[in-house]
């Protein structure tokens, strides 16, 4: 790798990794000084790299200087001073004692540890995202606001709200104990579904796919299902839905960067190594009595990974929807069954489902319609077709409503 991009690269990969254990030594009270020290690593390495190039183990010298800096700051800070000091004076003043562990195990504890309390119940969902990006994933504040279509201003200003409201309801770094761990454990899979949703739906005016995000959201659940206490059935469901939507990442857009339907996509482009990665997680999560949304929609795009377009293929996603909606309506979700109906029952008895919804203002909901009076009314197709094109917010998105209204007139 070439040095301009190694830096980059490991700020990517390494950035989180020292911010999670500081922040964990530190507590929440010095969040920003963990980041401090850790942005301050990688300035060192830019200066230093760039005089007299990288060393032979980048990651090693990056731990070694994060080390070194928080060190110091524990040495000459006021919490060294008034905090650490007189709990350890009993055992000795040598800085080794206050030594950072950096340890592959530790960081991944400390990752996990911090996991859990970014995504505590009194932070706002959005703000579970923002710093799960920051401090998680090692996004700097213009991608997060960019992801966001925000600005640097708010993305700082939700972020400094959450980590104060984080000290002042003194949460703690560390795993929730085993009567609350299921509950919380909720928080921090709604968090990462929302990651994975972030990049896979993007409603960026220049990416419809965010592919990082998406990584970045399977990345933090492997590290759920590696870990004991966190190995649990919908834990598996997550990961195996969020494998096999990434199956078709390279099927889902074209060379031009424009969404690709899933009827018109090219099934040799879809990747097979992540479909047998997302059934593994699919057979593993089949245990116990647990059956969560994450179970249903892995199912779902498990059956969805099938290229034939066969009657069972169909009947068992539209029995799915069903069973889904029971648990948890939305109207996403109950548009999508109304297109499973559609497949599975034939367009005229989708019809009649999906004008009982009656969403006024969703772009998804006027463009199913148009799809499904399309060979059977033109004039109904048109109308619900370009009500969609008024309501879609991005250049993506239209341009897709405005080729199936053009077709209308082949």
């Amino acid at each position: 790798m070439a040095q301009q991009e190694l830096i980059p690269h490991l700020f990517r990969t390494e950035y989180r990794k020292i911010v999670s254990v500081l922040s964990r030594r530190f507590g929440f009270d010095q969040i920003e000084i963990a980041e401090d020290i850790a942005s301050d690593t990688f300035a060192t390495a830019a200066q230093t790299w760039g005089l007299n190039g990288a060393p032979a183990n980048p990651v090693a010298w990056l731990y070694n200087v994060a080390k070194n800096k928080a060190k110091n700051h524990l040495q000459r800070g006021s919490v060294f001073a008034e905090k650490v000091a007189p709990e350890v004076k009993h055992i000795t003043t040598e800085l080794h004692e206050y030594d950072i562990d950096l340890s592959p195990e530790n960081i991944s504890d400390s990752q996990l540890r911090m996991m859990f309390a970014i995504c505590h119940p009194s932070i706002p969902p959005e703000a579970q995202i923002g710093l799960s990006l920051r401090i998680l994933c090692g996004f700097g504040i213009d991608e997060i606001a960019e992801a966001f279509l925000s600005n640097k201003e708010t993305i700082n200003k939700r972020l400094y709200r959450a980590r104060e409201k984080l000290r002042q309801e003194k949460i703690r770094i560390e795993f929730p104990g085993p009567a609350e761990i299921d509950k919380r454990l909720d928080n921090v899979l709604t968090t990462i579904y929302l990651l994975f949703n972030e990049g896979y739906y993007s409603v960026n005016q220049s990416d419809v796919l965010r592919k990082e995000l998406c990584f970045e959201a399977i990345r933090l659940c492997e590290m759920l299902v590696d870990n004991k206490s966190t190995y649990k059935p919908q834990v598996n469901a997550l990961l195996a839905l969020m494998y096999f939507h990434a199956s078709r990442f390279d099927a889902r857009i074209n060379k031009n960067g424009e969404i690709v339907l899933y009827d018109d996509q090219d099934t040799t482009l879809w990747n097979q190594e992540m479909i047998t990665r997302g059934g593994y997680f699919l057979r593993r999560s089949a245990v116990g009595d647990t059956l969560s949304k994450y179970h249903l929609e892995a199912s779902i795009a498990y059956w969805s990974t099938h290229k034939e377009d066969t009657p069972e293929k169909w009947e068992n996603i539209l029995q799915l929807y069903n069973r889904y909606l029971q648990i948890e309506y939305s109207p996403i979700a109950a548009l999508n069954r109304t297109y499973a109906l559609s497949k599975a029952n034939g367009k005229e008895v989708a019809i009649i489902e999906a004008e009982k919804l009656k969403l006024a203002n969703n772009q998804f909901y006027f463009s199913l319609l148009g799809e499904l009076y399309t060979g059977i009314d033109k004039e109904m197709a048109r109308k619900h077709l370009q009500k969609a094109y008024s309501l879609a917010k991005t250049p993506a998105d239209k341009h897709i409503i405005q080729l199936k209204i053009d077709q209308l007139h082949d």
